[in-house]
C-alpha cells in the first residue's frame, strides 16, 4: 500500500471511529429511533433521492431539527479529523523537505547581503480578520472541537491509552450534542469580535512565538539578524470597525471591542510575564545585574506599593524576578485603568506596548551582560517578539466607513474655509478628486 493510500485509510478509519461514537451518543441522548432515521436517510440519499425526500417530508419538525443536528455534528467531526490528518501531512512534509521558512532561506543564500538586510528591516506581514457575523461560532463549541482534535492527535501506546482516549472523545461528543451551536439571541458585533479573539488568544499562546523564533533562526543561518525593534508579523481586524453598510457598528461598539481586545491582550501578556517570573530566579550573588536594571527596579518598587513587602523580602536578591513582578503589576494596573477609564499614571501602568517592551529590554540587556545570554536570546526574546506582534491590543482595528460619511465631514471642513466658489457637495467628481489630492499634499491641517 502506498503512503498516500495509508494516509487515506487512516483518515477514513478515524472518521468512522468518530462516526461510531456519535452514533452511540445519539442512542444515549435521543434513543435508537434517531440513529435508525439517520442511517435510513444516509442510505437513501445515496441510492434513491426521491425516497429520501419523501421520508424527510413525513418527518415532524422536532425530529427534523434533531436530524439536521446529527448530520451537522457529523460533518463537524469529519472536518476536525481532516484537519488533524492534514496537520500530520504538513508535519511530515516539513520533516522531509524543511519548513517553508527554511526552504525560503536556502534560496536567499546567494542574495545581496545588504539588500537582504534592508528587506528584513522593513518586513511586515499583517493578516486581517474580516467581518462575517454569520460565521461567529460559539467558543463553547470551538473549545470542544479543539479538544477532540487534540485527543485524535495524541498517540495511543496501549490498550489502556486507547480506552481512555475513546472515553474522553465520547464525553466531548456528548457535550457537543448537548451544547446549543447557535446562541438564543442574535450575535452582536462584540460576539463576533470574541470569536476572532479566540483565535488571536490561541496564536498568542504558541504559534506566533514559534514562527518568529524560526524566522530569526533561519535568517541567522543566512547571515542576517532580525533587528530587535522590527515587527515582521502583526494582526489586523475589521470586526467592530466595519461601519460600511452595517448600522449595528456604532462608535460605542467600536470602543467596546477595543476594550475587549485590550482585556485579552493584557491577559495574554500576563501569562507570558508569569512564565518569565517563574524562570527568572537568577540571584544577584551568582550572576549580577546592571546598574540600569537595579535603578529601574528601585523606581518601580517605590511607585508600586501594592507589591507585597513579604514578596520583596523573599526575593530581595533576585532582581530579575522582582522586575518581572513589577512588570506584572503595571499590566494589572493598565487593565484596571482601561476598565475604569481613568488617566494614565507614569510608572504605575503602561500607556502602550512600547513601555512594556522597554522594561523587558532592560532585563534582557542585563542578562546578556551577566552570563544569561541563553535565556535572554531564547525564552525572553521569544516573549518580547510575541508581545511586539500583538501589543496590548492583539490586533489593529481598522475602521471602515461609507464614503458618503467621509464626504459629509470633508464638506463641512471645506465649506467652513470658504476658499472655493461652490459648496463641496455640488462639486463634480473630477474637481473634488483634484481638490482632495491638493489638500493631501499640503502641510496645513484641514481642521484645527
Amino acid at each position: 500500500m502506498s503512503s498516500a493510500d495509508q494516509t487515506n485509510a487512516a483518515l477514513r478509519a478515524d472518521i468512522r471511529r468518530l462516526g461510531d461514537l456519535l452514533g452511540e451518543t445519539l442512542v444515549r441522548q435521543e434513543g435508537e429511533e434517531l440513529l435508525d432515521l439517520v442511517e435510513r436517510v444516509r442510505a437513501l440519499t445515496r441510492t434513491d433521492g426521491e425516497a429520501a425526500a419523501a421520508l424527510l417530508a413525513r418527518t415532524d419538525p422536532e425530529t427534523a431539527a434533531k436530524l439536521v443536528r446529527a448530520f451537522s455534528t457529523y460533518f463537524h467531526l469529519a472536518n476536525v479529523t481532516e484537519q488533524v490528518h492534514r496537520g500530520r501531512e504538513l508535519r511530515a512534509k516539513r520533516d522531509a523537505e524543511g519548513s517553508i521558512l527554511a526552504r525560503t532561506a536556502d534560496q536567499l543564500k546567494e542574495a545581496d547581503p545588504e539588500h537582504l538586510r534592508q528587506t528584513v528591516e522593513n518586513l511586515g506581514v499583517r493578516p486581517v480578520f474580516t467581518a462575517h457575523p454569520t460565521e461567529a461560532a460559539r467558543r463553547s463549541v470551538l473549545n470542544k472541537l479543539r479538544r477532540i482534535a487534540e485527543l485524535l492527535d495524541t498517540p495511543a501506546t496501549g490498550t489502556g491509552d486507547k480506552r481512555r482516549t475513546d472515553l474522553r472523545l465520547a464525553e466531548n461528543i456528548d457535550l457537543l450534542w448537548q451544547t446549543d451551536e447557535l446562541r438564543v439571541a442574535r450575535p452582536e458585533p462584540t460576539d463576533e469580535a470574541r470569536n476572532a479573539i479566540y483565535y488571536l488568544d490561541e496564536l498568542h499562546a504558541d504559534a506566533v512565538g514559534d514562527v518568529l523564533e524560526d524566522l530569526a533562526a533561519e535568517l541567522d543561518r543566512v547571515g542576517v539578524d532580525l533587528p530587535a525593534g522590527t515587527r515582521p508579523l502583526t494582526f489586523g481586524t475589521w470586526i467592530g470597525g466595519d461601519r460600511d453598510g452595517n448600522p449595528n457598528v456604532t462608535p460605542q461598539v467600536t470602543w467596546d471591542v477595543l476594550i475587549l481586545q485590550h482585556e485579552h491582550g493584557i491577559t495574554d501578556a500576563l501569562e507570558l510575564v508569569d512564565g518569565l517570573r517563574s524562570a527568572l530566579s537568577n540571584s544577584i550573588r551568582n550572576s549580577g545585574a546592571t546598574e540600569e536594571l537595579l535603578t529601574s527596579l528601585q523606581r518601580d518598587l517605590e511607585a508600586l506599593p501594592e507589591i507585597s513587602p513579604r514578596y520583596k523580602r523573599l526575593n530581595a536578591e533576585e532582581p530579575y524576578r522582582l522586575k518581572a513582578t513589577c512588570v506584572r503589576q503595571k499590566l494589572v494596573n493598565t487593565r484596571e485603568r482601561l476598565a475604569k477609564g481613568t488617566p494614565h499614571q507614569e510608572g504605575r501602568d503602561y500607556l502602550g506596548a512600547g513601555d512594556l517592551l522597554a522594561d523587558l529590554q532592560l532585563i534582557q540587556d542585563s542578562l546578556r551582560v551577566h552570563r544569561g545570554g541563553l535565556i535572554a536570546d531564547g525564552r525572553l526574546e521569544r516573549a518580547i517578539r510575541t508581545l511586539a506582534a500583538f501589543g496590548l491590543h492583539l490586533a489593529t482595528l481598522d475602521v471602515r466607513e461609507h464614503a458618503d460619511a467621509h464626504h459629509h465631514t470633508l464638506g463641512q471642513l471645506f465649506d467652513r474655509l470658504g476658499e472655493e466658489s461652490w459648496r463641496y457637495a455640488d462639486m463634480p467628481r473630477d474637481y473634488r478628486r483634484k481638490l482632495l489630492a491638493k489638500e493631501l499634499r499640503s502641510r496645513r491641517p484641514l481642521a484645527p
